[in-house]
């Protein structure tokens, strides 16, 4: 007979599959998550699951897992996806589909947006399934596809196409759970909300003419002169309960002096002055990106030749709305700031998401589980200025919170939110086996 060797701890479990599936470059587009959700699917399989593997196109892969429980409860859902956004070899310090241990921390695209999740939701399932736990409700693990461009590929599709796998009465994904250190205190917000999104392609015409010739007047030249306007633009401030909240929270644990500044931040005349005063850029973006829409330029698409002067461009704008905003609402803002001379076409768009009441179980649990193992540590409820595939799982009622927790230490040099989609993208090792604990308790705690 040979013996099997013993299942990794819970939190090395976690550290082997993050490592892994950080090796695989599933870039989106053109995302190629297939070798991914396969890996996953063999480590559910390993502990006697059976995942459902469904694609939506060819190589767009998601999986469905379900530990079955008694049926006292609904369900709850753990979801993360493994696409991930480009990644520029040369301007990291290890390469980002390496998986490197070092200095501390596991470095690559997709450490916290979001494989960490993904793997921590894997490893918590497996060792429950290890371990004959039979909860009250049944856990599901859906790891989806394409949420980088839009979600259409992965949650919009399950939600759509097979609603009945990924229902659940509360759900778990990004973004929370992360250490924010403001002050001398420690911040663990809880995603509760997250802005709509507007996406607009800009058409500006012009006459056309050769390269020697310069003209005041090109399509190009106007192109530039929006995006130097969208670069100094202050859009307006549309204050809402969800951030009111949060800022509430936080300048209750901040010196007297700082308290009067926070609150200022929600009024028009005072928010870019009070904004520069943060000390930490990273947050200083967040704030103000959670007070108003916002329209990022990032795509402009031009004609091949040096010598053309072409008569149409196109720039692409992402634009992220404030809840209660709609798409016409942040139009009329984006005319006031770019001007009447294009044509704006709406590519995407879709509402804020939020999670009412905010108080839960759930919500309940995550605070208890989170100062248990850091007393003075404060649990706030957030907004994201980004989207999730939150906004497709809550289309089938369930109660969302973006958490998937990571510790991280305030030395370490580590700005969470310049993790996602930067440069070094990496996730403290501590702070991972730290966060599968953590998302292990809360999990089982949810479901006695």
């Amino acid at each position: 007979m040979v013996a099997r060797a013993a299942p990794p701890p819970l939190h090395l479990d976690a550290q082997e599959m993050l490592t892994a599936l950080l090796r695989m470059d599933t870039t989106n587009p053109p995302g190629n998550e297939r070798p991914a959700i396969d890996y996953l699917a063999g480590k559910l399989r390993e502990v006697g699951l059976e995942p459902t593997i469904l694609e939506s196109a060819p190589g767009r892969a998601n999986l469905v897992a379900r530990l079955r429980g008694t049926g006292k409860a609904d369900p709850l859902l753990l979801t993360a996806h493994v696409d991930v956004v480009e990644a520029d070899p040369t301007r990291w310090k290890y390469p980002p589909f390496s998986g490197a241990e070092a200095e501390g921390c596991l470095w690559g695209r997709g450490a916290v947006d979001m494989k960490n999740m993904a793997a921590m939701s894997a490893a918590v399932l497996r060792k429950m399934a290890r371990d004959g736990v039979r909860p009250s409700r049944d856990v599901i693990f859906a790891a989806v596809a394409d949420e980088e461009a839009g979600c259409d590929h992965g949650s919009k599709f399950l939600v759509e196409q097979h609603p009945d796998l990924v229902r659940a009465e509360y759900a778990l994904g990004e973004v929370g759970g992360f250490t924010m250190h403001l002050g001398g205190t420690a911040f663990y917000p809880v995603q509760v909300a997250e802005k709509g999104l507007c996406w607009v392609r800009a058409r500006f015409r012009g006459e056309p003419g050769h390269g020697s010739m310069p003209r005041r007047d090109s399509a190009l030249i106007k192109l530039g002169e929006a995006v130097v306007a969208l670069g100094r633009a202050r859009f307006p401030v549309h204050p809402t309960r969800q951030v009111q909240d949060f800022l509430d929270a936080i300048a209750a644990r901040q010196p007297a002096l700082i308290q009067p500044l926070l609150k200022l931040l929600t009024r028009q005349e005072l928010m870019g002055r009070v904004v520069r005063l943060v000390p930490d850029l990273s947050i200083a973006r967040t704030l103000g990106a959670l007070l108003t829409n916002t329209a990022s330029p990032t795509v402009v698409r031009t004609g091949g030749k040096v010598n053309v002067i072409d008569g149409v461009v196109e720039l692409e704008i992402d634009g992220r709305l404030v809840p209660g905003q709609t798409a016409d609402d942040f139009l009329r803002e984006l005319r006031a700031v770019i001007g009447e001379d294009c044509e704006l076409e709406v590519l995407k768009t879709a509402p804020a998401t939020i999670t009412e009441p905010v108080e839960s179980p759930l919500f309940d649990i995550i605070r208890r589980q989170i100062v248990a193992r850091e007393p003075d540590a404060v649990v706030v409820p957030y907004m994201i200025p980004g989207f999730t595939d939150g906004k497709y799982f809550s289309e089938l009622g369930a109660r969302w919170y973006g958490f998937s927790p990571i510790k991280i230490e305030k030395d370490a040099g580590i700005r969470f939110a310049d993790m996602f989609h930067g440069n070094d993208e990496r996730i403290p090792i501590a702070g991972l086996h730290w966060g599968t604990e953590v998302l292990d308790a809360v999990v089982r705690e949810m479901c006695q």
